[in-house]
């Protein structure tokens, strides 16, 4: 797998896969666009509850947004049990050459990434206080959960480089995975992916997307 490291235009780092032709970030800011699609459309909606939350990530990737959902577990003292499914894991390498502890303004950044990258992968792990990771190497279509999360990080790669990550199968899944109420928030807006989370049963709200991105969809059981 041919990956190169990147920096986009907010000045976070990024990979681009050269066998697929993607990145795994928008290259209008990896950072903007993790805060905006998944913090801000996603975790804010969730964490002023008095429960501890539970999220699945579809592409843990960089673990970027786990290191954003980890600061806010802390910042509002929110118990957060995080699942982050990869079927291709970085090299751990990598955590060497992404600045994202580097330029997010707090002083626990820095720690907290590396532990994500050091955890171990199928075993669920204590980040912090408020933050515990599950990491599984596995294919998404493997899926089997019910009524199990509060929350779906859905950033797989872009349906144009694998498209069989939008279908109607895949979105059943994550609807079943889903408690009542649950919400599943995503970078993509395409007409036909909204349609396929339709008929899975999901309700479905198009948002003002990141920079770059006109806009982006929120998905609720």
């Amino acid at each position: 797998m041919g990956l190169d490291i990147v920096i986009t235009e907010d000045g976070s780092s990024s990979i681009f896969n050269k066998d697929l032709d993607e990145h795994y970030h928008s290259i209008h800011g990896a950072l903007q666009e993790s805060r905006h699609v998944f913090i801000q459309a996603g975790l804010h909606l969730k964490i002023k509850s008095n429960t501890p939350i539970s999220i699945l990530e579809i592409g843990l990737g960089t673990s970027l947004n786990a290191l954003l959902t980890a600061l806010e577990a802390g910042y509002s003292k929110q118990s957060i049990f995080y699942t982050g499914i990869e079927k291709f894991p970085l090299n751990v390498s990598f955590y060497n050459h992404l600045n994202y502890a580097a330029i997010i303004d707090d002083v626990h950044a820095a720690a907290i990434f590396k532990s994500l990258f050091d955890a171990s992968w199928e075993a669920e792990v204590q980040i912090t206080d408020y933050f515990s990771l599950l990491k599984l190497k596995m294919d998404i279509a493997s899926i089997s959960y019910a009524d199990k999360f509060d929350l779906i990080y859905f950033d797989a790669f872009a349906p144009s480089a694998q498209p069989e990550l939008w279908t109607e199968d895949i979105f059943r899944l994550m609807y079943l995975a889903l408690k009542p109420g649950g919400v599943l928030v995503t970078y993509c807006a395409k007409g036909i992916v909204k349609r396929t989370m339709k008929s899975v049963g999901f309700t479905i709200e198009s948002l003002p997307g990141p920079k770059g991105k006109r806009e982006m969809t929120r998905a609720i059981k």
